[in-house]
């Protein structure tokens, strides 16, 4: 039998269940016993069943009571409490209201119940309560394999795990972005490095489809192994299930129902700098109006800064509060301050000048409840005493706090593996609604020169990111260092500073999609098998255009790029590739951040600016245009400070392009109205064009009328409108400007003769095998390692891979019995390695080294001892579609720890 039951409205979901158990309904009991609650228990029969209105339905199974409770066609909640009676610590402290409950139906389908909305079915199996997930043609979505389950102290749900399916979130998970096969804490731990989770989010979602959020203060224990456990420490379960089917979709489910991330002002997406400028010990007398001299050293180095935070230390004080903030004002920042012993005095600080708020876990208190209270105050503070919008930042958070502040990894040491763990670790942060998420550039101890410049680069494509000082020998501005390094950095503050518009744009995204800017690979290329595997850790997307690289290591060579599908343009050189392809070898010297730009971007940048008070009503708009099929994108503008855009104050201009898939032909730029106002708004603006393009247009038009060509650049420049072509610009770029023009009326810009981009023409190449992905490995001892020696149970626990006193940078360590299969579809031709038993063993151990292709073996080393000599080792490998690497023990496996020293693969 199928039963509708109809709308019912409610304020929230919560209250729509509160309904249901008040009003009642039809009830269906099988008439079993119901057993007291217990310890190390799980959910019994189901011995009743209860429908009720706005789309609740109340399931007993013995003495436990679990309710359902549908907030949309693709979210609903789970609660169940062992002993009966439920409980919700977290009120509405988190879950913003919902609205009216979508319809939903019924039926009683023999072994189990069925809850339906027009999307999907909620399974509840009789035998032992089993919940499970299904869309409305039938595919599963989840399913739990055992009934929920609870000790004294906490509650676990257990789900199955696909095949190939994948886990993120957690939220800011330092080192890590992509879950499965490893275990993640949720909960406070003040670890701000590696393995810690200061601002964790009890909500993760699935490459399969869905998401799942803890409504809860506890900590909790999720291991994505199989099956699936998530565990929170408290004797009660609540759960919001989303059901996608995108990454996309369930954050923006998710955060629909947690709050969407804030927008924050303009002037936090430009760097900001921290320090203590009253008694400060380490750096001696001083008081709060010398943050005025700091900031006089940016602008005489030319160095963006957008705001200053002029007490950050423990019992650092202010003085001359108003004074020190109209200072900055007139130098074009603003004022920040630590909230260290609290917000009582937030209203008058905020009337004074202040504009950012940073909290601290010294007064926030123990529990994420009080971290959440105060990431809100703050942010209301600052909105109620000003015409400005609130912007905060917190070393600890949770869910909910995404609609209040950025969220800062804490106090940190600058080094070349601080670099390298933080790249995850922001990237995977948005997974989890999370879209401002940062450290401070080259930490707050520690650090040299080198290593700050390295993190500056990568961080600027961050939207949030400051540098803190007075803690380091040396403060953290980006001047301090001098030259090259101060060069180096203003390049990359100026390159921040000119993709605002492109980055604002994004934030605005954020806050209607709840999807940030900062984004693994696996987000936006979710089919690529590669993106959520350990190839594409170091490496991240700033909005949909660039690929990010860092390097994280004392080196000018970065190996180990994985380019997706499509092509991919270097910003720097203008050289093309063609992904999926791993690219190793690429020349980064100190002043060059990998950074590549994806085919058919359309980039809005401000050309020439240091800070976005920089603009004026004649200032020209600029886009970058990488031509390649039919592309878009949408310019959000609006004042950048206030809250009016809450009112709709706000602009958006879209430029889309249409260029040859491949080959030579018309690219055609269509640059919409400017749809929207707001104050201060541009009515009029001359527009830059730069096309990239291997050949010289034929033609170029505005409006169908032609424009004039220069061959000279200082000509070209002085002009008010025409086009210049720069062959020497990164592969050839054509500049085109037009004189001021109506912000109210569409136009169109072509050019005749333009070469599509495609990938660069090219031989094969090597590739490293510890920078490939495994398709499947075992190994003897622990996980097999990627650059480092077997090591024990733990990844990347190994050491320097040695053999006979040469060590190897690049190589696989493992254990017999060994074998690591890779997919090489037939691109790869060769095979090469120095091979043998780790020095680390001291001079014991046998095996035998193996390379299998396609089931075929087609070299077998001798037994290799621990006093063996490095055997090198080359291997054709024909048109292979997989290869398998395989060490296997010949007597006993004692220290059989064998290497493939400097592996890698000759693939085109």
């Amino acid at each position: 039998m199928r039963r509708t039951l109809q709308h019912w409205r409610s304020r929230s979901a919560s209250l729509g269940l509160a309904a249901v158990l008040s009003l009642g309904g039809v009830t269906i009991a099988p008439g079993l016993a119901q057993p007291a609650a217990a310890v190390n228990a799980s959910a019994g029969a189901i011995t009743a069943f209860t429908p009720g209105p706005a789309g609740g339905y109340a399931i007993s199974a013995g003495a436990a009571r679990a309710r359902v409770s549908f907030v949309g066609d693709q979210v609903f909640r789970i609660e169940l409490a062992p002993t009966g009676t439920f409980a919700d610590p977290t009120g509405s402290d988190i879950v913003l209201p919902q609205g009216t409950p979508p319809a939903t139906s019924w039926r009683d389908a023999g072994d189990r119940y069925e809850m339906s909305t027009a999307a999907v079915t909620l399974r509840a199996y009789k035998s032992a309560l089993r919940f499970g997930l299904y869309r409305a043609d039938g595919s599963k979505v989840w399913e739990e394999t055992k009934p929920l389950s609870w000790t004294d102290k906490a509650t676990t749900q257990t789900l199955g795990r696909g095949v190939t399916e994948q886990y993120f979130g957690a939220g800011e998970q330092n080192g890590s972005f992509s879950h499965r096969g490893k275990t993640v804490e949720v909960g406070v731990d003040h670890n701000w490095n590696e393995g810690g989770h200061p601002n964790s989010v009890p909500f993760y979602l699935s490459s399969a489809g869905y998401g799942v959020y803890r409504n809860t203060y506890a900590p909790g224990t999720y291991a994505f192994n199989d099956p699936v456990t998530t565990t929170e420490q408290e004797v009660r379960f609540d759960a919001y299930y989303f059901a996608g089917p995108s990454s996309k979709d369930v954050i923006g489910q998710y955060t629909t129902l947690t709050g969407k991330p804030f927008l924050p002002p303009i002037y936090g997406l430009e760097m900001g700098d921290s320090d203590c400028y009253l008694h400060n010990a380490n750096r001696g007398e001083r008081h709060t109006l010398d943050a005025l001299k700091i900031a006089d050293d940016y602008l005489a180095n030319d160095l963006p800064n957008g705001w200053m935070l002029v007490n950050d230390g423990y019992g650092c004080g202010y003085e001359n509060l108003a004074q020190t903030a109209q200072g900055l004002q007139q130098r074009k920042m603003q004022l920040g301050l630590w909230t260290e012993d609290g917000l009582t005095k937030l209203a008058d600080q905020v009337k004074a000048g202040q504009r950012v708020a940073k909290l601290d876990v010294a007064w926030v208190g123990s529990g994420y409840k009080f971290a959440l209270d105060g990431c809100k105050a703050a942010y209301q503070g600052i909105e109620d005493n000003s015409t400005a919008r609130g912007f905060t930042w917190a070393p600890e958070s949770w869910s909910g706090a995404q609609r209040c502040g950025v969220q800062w990894s804490g106090d940190q040491s600058g080094s070349w593996d601080y670099i390298r763990w933080q790249i995850p670790t922001y990237a995977g942060a948005t997974m989890s609604g999370l879209a401002y998420t940062s450290g401070d550039v080259d930490g707050i101890f520690g650090g040299s020169a080198k290593t700050y410049t390295r993190d500056l680069q990568w961080k600027s494509f961050l939207p949030a990111i400051m540098s803190m000082d007075g803690w380091a020998p040396s403060d953290k501005q980006p001047y301090r260092y001098g030259e090259p390094y101060t060069s180096i950095n203003r390049k990359y503050l100026k390159l921040k500073e000119s993709l605002l518009p492109y980055m604002y744009s994004y934030a605005a995204e954020a806050a209607r999609t709840g999807v940030g800017a900062v984004r693994p690979l696996a987000l936006e290329y979710p089919q690529d098998q590669v993106a959520a595997t350990d190839a594409a850790t170091y490496e991240f997307l700033s909005g949909r255009d660039f690929l990010v690289a860092p390097v994280y290591s004392d080196t000018t060579v970065r190996d180990g790029i994985y380019l997706p599908q499509g092509t991919w343009v270097d910003y720097w050189s203008g050289r093309t590739y063609q992904g999926p392809t791993t690219v190793n070898g690429y020349s980064a010297p100190l002043d060059t951040l990998p950074l590549f730009v994806r085919a058919g971007a359309v980039v809005p940048m401000w050309p020439g600016v240091s800070s976005y008070q920089d603009r004026t009503a004649t200032s020209p708009l600029a886009w970058d245009v990488y031509p390649q099929g039919v592309n878009s994108f949408s310019l959000y503008e609006d004042d950048g400070v206030t809250k009016e855009h809450r009112q709709g104050r706000s602009a958006t201009q879209t430029a889309t392009v249409t260029a040859p898939a491949t080959g030579v032909g018309r690219a055609t730029v269509d640059v919409s109205a400017s749809v929207g106002a707001f104050t201060g708004k541009q009515t009029t603006r001359p527009y830059r064009f730069s096309v990239h393009s291997v050949s010289v247009p034929t033609a170029v038009a505005l409006g169908g009328r032609a424009l004039p060509r220069f061959t000279d650049r200082a000509a070209f420049d002085a002009a008010a409108e025409g086009w210049f072509f720069d062959a020497a610009d990164r592969g050839g770029v054509a500049q085109v400007k037009t004189a001021t023009l109506s912000t109210a009326t569409a136009f169109q810009l072509t050019l005749d003769g333009v070469t599509a981009l495609a990938a660069t023409a090219g031989g094969p190449s090597w590739s490293w095998a510890s920078d490939l992905p495994f398709a499947s490995q075992t190994n003897g001892w622990g996980p097999a390692e990627r650059d480092r020696s077997n090591g024990e149970q733990g990844a990347a626990d190994g050491r320097t891979l040695t053999l006979n006193g040469t060590t190897f940078a690049k190589g696989l360590g493992t254990h017999a019995d060994s074998d690591l299969e890779f997919v090489t579809g037939g691109n790869c031709t060769s095979f090469n390695a120095t091979v043998g038993i780790d020095d680390e063993i001291n001079g014991y151990g046998d095996v035998t080294f193996s390379v299998v292709a396609d089931g075929v073996t087609l070299w077998t080393s001798p037994t290799l001892t621990g006093t063996s000599a490095p055997l090198p080792v080359t291997v054709p490998l024909g048109s292979a579609a997989r290869v398998h690497l395989k060490v296997n023990t010949v007597g006993t496996k004692t220290g059989d720890h064998g290497d493939w020293g400097a592996a890698r693969f000759l693939c085109s």
